[in-house]
């Protein structure tokens, strides 16, 4: 889910479309342009399909998930009667919105963590209940909610009733389904968010630098940008101030040129991961289950000590039939522990799997909240003083931050989970791990000591 291999049918399909056709910029009346056109509406009609849109929602395509989010952000009419809500366990993308939200006055409040990343119901709805927007001279305030599907660090995937809940009260509602919706099925009939953040390439690969805010049609007409571009005007003075937008509501949104070569790839990968993804659920749980049994068993040699400590919330739930849906997401967040009961360093971590020719990610995820919880550091992240870098942050906890992650999707298989078991059990060896720790000292220039 950082990042989904793409499959190679999709490629075909694709490149032999762009041999077969000219398309053009689809800011002119050519019949390349009108083909492009085409192409867009129809992506655009598959996307609202997928995710089971009602009539009122479209779909204003974007560079990723951040570009969405960033949209509305800028956007939103925060005032200082306007409150933003989130959760500690969210993305930076979604984390950055506060700036917007405290440049204009607004109040931000965080959703506290558990232990292990995500949150609990009960305080969810306290925090919104408490933050909800009043009513005040006859005018009730623009608030935000923003929600994550599924965190890309905790590895929790939270009840989605509580946006029900927020929107209740009286919250716009703004959904981070980055990391959801590769691997589970979401339907905005049944959770009519006000507008859902996502990135194509997370999904089935292909292409990179699309990505989607899919949103009501009634929601952006309360959002007012804070420039406009070309694609997204109908008539511009100049000289003057006068301007006026575009008359369809998803290009006042797209600023430029949309991706228009990528678009047909849009459709078709949809029509691909529709095939697969009632199936993916049931795959990806049995993979998981492998690895919650498999990694904590791993000893070191040379005294018995784990190897492996799982950070990450884990499964409760075990699939047994086609069209279930998990109760956690397809990642698992960890540490590699040394003989003596240290952190392996990630950069060291990092160099041994590139050896091994297997592809994991380390750090913080772009997640500092989550990984702050699964680390036991929020103390300390709330100690944080301005000016503070991360290596300075490594100083005060006094290790590299961040995690091991294992992230699983569309194509991953038993030998990739099987490879990464024999990976960790490689690390536990200490002739094994000896020799890759002196090659990494050598790369780094220095003598570190296991």
């Amino acid at each position: 889910m950082g990042g989904a291999l793409y499959p190679e049918g999709l490629l075909h399909v694709h490149t032999d479309l762009l041999r077969q056709v000219i398309m053009g910029n689809t800011h002119s009346a050519s019949n390349p342009s009108t083909l492009s056109l085409k192409y867009a509406s129809e992506a655009r009609q598959a996307v609202l399909s997928f995710f089971k849109a009602p009539p009122g929602y479209t779909v204003v395509f974007t560079a990723n998930a951040s570009a969405a989010l960033k949209l509305v952000g800028e956007s939103f009419p925060f005032s200082e009667e306007s409150c933003f809500v989130l959760p500690i366990d969210s993305h930076n993308s979604v984390n950055g919105i506060r700036q917007y939200a405290r440049a204009r006055g607004a109040q931000v409040q965080y959703i506290s963590s558990t232990f292990n990343g995500g949150l609990i119901d009960a305080e969810a709805k306290s925090v919104l209940l408490r933050t909800r927007p009043r009513r005040r001279d006859g005018q009730q305030p623009m608030s935000l909610f923003g929600y994550t599907g599924q965190s890309n660090v905790s590895n929790h995937k939270p009840s989605l009733d509580i946006i029900k809940y927020a929107s209740a009260l009286g919250y716009h509602t703004l959904l981070d389904a980055a990391a959801l919706v590769p691997t589970s099925t979401f339907s905005l009939a049944e959770y009519p968010v006000d507008a859902m953040a996502i990135s194509f390439y997370k999904m089935f690969g292909f292409p990179t630098g699309v990505g989607a805010l899919v949103v009501k049609t009634s929601f952006l007409g309360h959002l007012r940008r804070p420039w406009f571009s070309g694609g997204s005007v109908n008539v511009v003075q100049v000289p003057g101030s006068l301007v006026t937008m575009s008359t369809h509501p998803h290009e006042r949104f797209e600023d430029g040129t949309i991706n228009y070569t990528s678009l047909p790839a849009v459709t078709d990968g949809l029509r691909f991961l529709s095939a697969y993804l009632p199936f993916l659920p049931l795959r990806l749980s049995c993979l998981m289950t492998y690895l919650y049994r498999a990694l904590p068993r791993i000893r070191h040699d040379v005294n018995g000590l784990s190897v492996v400590r799982i950070l990450s919330k884990t499964s409760t739930k075990r699939l047994r039939s086609v069209g279930d849906q998990a109760d956690v997401g397809s990642t698992i967040s960890f540490i590699f522990i040394n003989p003596s009961g240290e952190m392996m360093p990630l950069s060291f971590v990092d160099f041994a799997a590139s050896k091994s020719s297997i592809s994991l990610r380390t750090g913080c995820m772009c997640n500092p909240g989550g990984a702050a919880a699964l680390l036991g550091i929020s103390e300390a992240m709330a100690n944080l003083q301005a000016g503070t870098t991360l290596s300075g942050f490594e100083k005060i906890v006094g290790r590299e931050l961040g995690v091991v992650r294992i992230s699983l999707g569309l194509a991953s298989n038993f030998q990739d989970v099987w490879r990464v078991v024999q990976f960790a059990t490689m690390l536990g060896r200490e002739r094994e791990r000896t020799a890759l720790w002196q090659q990494w000292s050598e790369s780094l220039g220095s003598g570190r000591a296991l």
